[in-house]
């Protein structure tokens, strides 16, 4: 089905090239006309998205359980959700209570604004090189730099946020054949000029196309020249991180490893986060400055979101029990109990049995536009590509490619990192070791807090070059473990869950349970109500009942 309806991305109409009336001078609405090269630039500021995708993602995932559901000792507490969309969002529901900030809404319409923003400027770009002039007269040859620079960085802002919006509301990538199969979404490769214009959903296959298209011009064309903050921009370093990440979900490991290592550069551990050896941090906020990109040196790109998300954890939903222990809270390969990295680094709202959550990576930090009346604007950083997630990332596909002892380095390399915290008793640590690894991550997942759950990546996305065998296991179980240590409170782990093939289990309330199997068509979090009663294609939906089993016991 096409959408006929504009309000499907009302996004898309909001920046035009031209005035429709050319006696009046000016453009009829509140369009903006781009007039040269450094306005082009000047668009892109706000060529990302604005609402963060953390709060679906996490509620989808194991790093949420609900305190309405007896733990192992019996203990429920009646606690209201902060919005009546968690509820849905963690029972794997649609969404059809709420289009604020943090839910699927502000997710779609966020990225398919910032990709108008980059189409806006390719096709002002293209009559730029056309005339080789703009509107202040003939490009002179920083002008044409400038020019290509911008059109590098609109190119991989169209690609990163298709490459989200896949990840949120598509199934997870199955490869060029079978993902021809699979539901994909609109790829916007123009300005919207018409008033009531189709939309084909199409396919995956031919969407992840788009991307490594988008991706590879960008990737040609990137300059950090003309930056004046490059952190809050696709510089160079970040569009590397970016491809290494996106070959990796491709299953191209040779050139996720080949992207990852130009990001990372020949001595990545001295652009590692040095949170973990600050002992000058006292309130939540300074922790959340010390880890936001203008100061952390592992920051390779950081996008300033609007969300509420840390104002969830100690109401319904919180990073508590299973959850807590297979991150913050739980033990590891070198470490027993919780690392002591995060000593003095979790923070609660609430009370501490309702959850806790690691403040650094989801705090927000406030804007006042009237400090008089307390109100403004909340503001969360994502740290989207970093020294840390590019490491993990290299390390995984260096497992598929077999070269372990690269692999041990590079996770080994993470965790030195952590080890040398500030609250570290004694000068020693525990490297990393395989036999380590076995050790830990060969143990049931009932009996090692469920960090170790079974994967299912071949399942997920056949490739007749990389399967997992069996040396291969606890090696991906560590590095899917650590990763969503790195980013607990991101929303990675929801991306992480999908293409591994990981089944998760969700208990609600006192006698709901939902299990999201392998096939489960509600690893698409459902498009916006919005979009489809307008007309755009659902998501396909199984009929699924609900398991309700009051004996079945509880997680811890």
């Amino acid at each position: 089905m096409k959408l006929k309806y504009t309000s499907m991305i009302a996004a898309l109409g909001l920046l035009a090239l031209s005035s429709c009336n050319d006696y009046l001078d000016k453009t009829p609405d509140t369009r903006v006309y781009l007039q040269n090269v450094d306005q082009l630039r000047q668009l892109l500021v706000d060529g990302y998205m604005g609402n963060d995708y953390v709060t679906p993602c996490e509620l989808a995932s194991d790093n949420m359980v609900d305190n309405t559901a007896p733990d192992k000792s019996g203990n429920r507490y009646n606690l209201a959700a902060y919005d009546l969309t968690d509820n849905q969002l963690f029972a794997w529901e649609d969404v059809t209570l709420g289009t604020g900030e943090d839910t699927p809404y502000s997710v779609w319409n966020s990225c398919y604004a910032a990709i108008a923003n980059a189409n806006a400027a390719l096709d002002r770009a293209a009559e730029f090189e056309a005339n080789m002039a703009d509107d202040d007269g003939p490009l002179s040859y920083t002008d044409s730099l400038k020019l290509q620079a911008v059109k590098g960085e609109a190119y991989l802002i169209r690609a990163y946020h298709h490459f989200i919006l896949a990840n949120v509301f598509c199934m997870p990538y199955a490869g060029p054949v079978d993902g021809k199969k699979q539901q994909g979404l609109p790829y916007m490769k123009a300005c919207e000029t018409t008033v009531s214009p189709n939309y084909d959903r199409g396919n995956l296959a031919d969407f992840y196309a788009n991307i490594e298209a988008d991706l590879k011009e960008g990737l040609r064309l990137v300059s950090d020249q003309f930056y004046e903050v490059p952190r809050y921009h696709f510089n160079r370093t970040a569009a590397n991180a970016f491809a290494g990440r996106f070959y990796l979900w491709i299953r191209d490991y040779e050139k996720a490893k080949y992207y990852a290592t130009l990001a990372l550069g020949d001595n990545p551990e001295v652009n590692m986060n040095p949170l973990w050896r600050r002992s000058d941090l006292y309130t939540g906020e300074d922790h959340v400055r010390a880890n936001s990109g203008i100061t952390n040196p592992s920051v390779m790109m950081s996008i300033a979101t609007y969300s509420v998300f840390s104002r969830r954890p100690g109401d319904r939903y919180g990073c508590k029990d299973n959850a807590a222990s297979g991150t913050f809270r739980g033990p590891g390969p070198t470490w027993n109990n919780s690392h002591p990295c995060f000593t003095g680094m979790i923070f609660y709202r609430g009370s501490t049995e309702y959850g806790s959550m690691f403040f650094a990576n989801c705090g927000e930090l406030f804007e006042y536009t009237d400090k008089l009346a307390g109100i403004g604007y909340v503001h969360m950083m994502r740290n989207e590509f970093t020294v840390e997630k590019c490491l993990l990332e290299r390390a995984e596909a260096e497992i598929f490619l077999e070269e372990y002892d690269a692999a041990l380095a590079d996770l080994d390399m993470w965790l030195a990192n952590r080890d040398n915290c500030v609250n570290k008793i004694g000068s020693s640590r525990t490297p990393l070791t395989e036999a380590a690894m076995q050790r830990f991550y060969g143990k049931a997942p009932s009996a090692n807090y469920e960090i170790n759950k079974p994967m299912h990546i071949d399942e997920v996305f056949h490739s007749d070059k990389y399967s997992v065998n069996d040396r291969m296991i606890p090696w991906l179980q560590c590095v899917q473990h650590f990763r969503r240590i790195e980013t607990v409170h991101k929303g990675d782990r929801w991306f992480d869950i999908k293409r591994y093939g990981i089944v998760l289990t969700h208990r609600i309330g006192t006698n709901r349970v939902e299990t999201l199997t392998l096939n489960d068509k509600r690893r698409a979090i459902q498009l916006p109500y919005e979009v489809w009663i307008a007309g755009l294609e659902k998501n396909v939906r199984d009929d699924i009942p609900t398991d309700v089993n009051p004996g079945v016991e509880p997680e811890e």
